[in-house]
């Protein structure tokens, strides 16, 4: 009765082993991410103010052991249409995709969050940009990442919360903030239809934040003078971060997939 008892445990541990060695050996050696984006993704030259360090950061505590690298390409004032493939922002995005997609054993993964100029009454490219012309854009750069990098993953985030009355170089405003919230539905259908025809590659990312700056814009996103008085648009040190947060658990879930 020992005897089958030890033996038993042996086999289990056994297995347990063989699991683990085999988890860890189908885990990417490296995961390299370009951030797509306008300035919220750009943040600024001081990395504090740039989410992405954030994301990355969180991933490292996720992936123990995996080297990850990041491209912020990410543009202040910059639509859908900006990154179209015909646009010089698209060709930095390959670019730097290109430098990455050359590492044996790595996973590509691209970080997305656009909209916010897209959904402005005038100023930002083609902006205001309706919600199925908005669905259109993304689809067209999906399919050209997806044609380019077929082993990539694709994460679109929601874009943030705005004050309503954000108000500077463009005129976003109540209407804006409005239209943005009506591309939120694009993106579900968007990923539902990848879902079917290219499973496991193009993602739903964070829908979280935009309720989390909505309810703490005083403390997370930066007071900026406008022509309608002080508005909220950008986060602050502590708002990257928490937003970085946000990005990293959306990227994580489609990393670990």
């Amino acid at each position: 009765m020992q005897n089958n008892s030890f033996y038993r445990r042996l086999f289990y541990l056994t297995v347990c082993a063989i699991l683990l060695t085999a988890f860890k050996t189908g885990r990417p050696q490296k995961i390299n991410i370009v951030f797509i984006g306008d300035s919220i993704t750009q943040g600024s030259d001081n990395p504090a103010l740039q989410p992405s360090v954030y994301a990355i950061k969180y991933l490292e505590k996720k992936f123990k052991g995996t080297t990850i690298n990041q491209a912020n390409v990410g543009v202040s004032g910059k639509t859908t249409i900006d990154f179209l493939p015909t646009e010089v922002y698209f060709k930095n995005t390959i670019k730097a995709a290109d430098e990455f997609y050359t590492d044996n054993g790595a996973q590509l993964a691209f970080s997305v969050m656009l909209g916010t100029n897209d959904s402005a009454v005038k100023g930002p490219n083609g902006s205001p940009v309706s919600a199925e012309s908005y669905n259109q854009n993304l689809t067209i750069i999906v399919d050209s990442l997806l044609k380019r990098y077929p082993n990539c993953k694709i994460v679109i985030h929601h874009p943030i919360w705005y004050s309503t009355n954000t108000y500077n170089g463009s005129m976003y405003l109540a209407e804006g903030l409005a239209r943005l919230q009506s591309y939120f539905p694009q993106i579900e259908l968007l990923v539902k239809k990848y879902q079917l025809s290219n499973p496991n590659h193009v993602f739903t990312g964070d829908k979280a934040a935009f309720k989390y700056f909505e309810t703490n814009y005083i403390k997370m996103l930066k007071p900026e003078q406008g022509r309608q008085g002080i508005f909220y648009l950008h986060p602050n040190e502590q708002g990257a971060l928490r937003l970085g947060e946000f990005w990293g658990k959306a990227l994580n879930k489609a990393l670990s997939i």
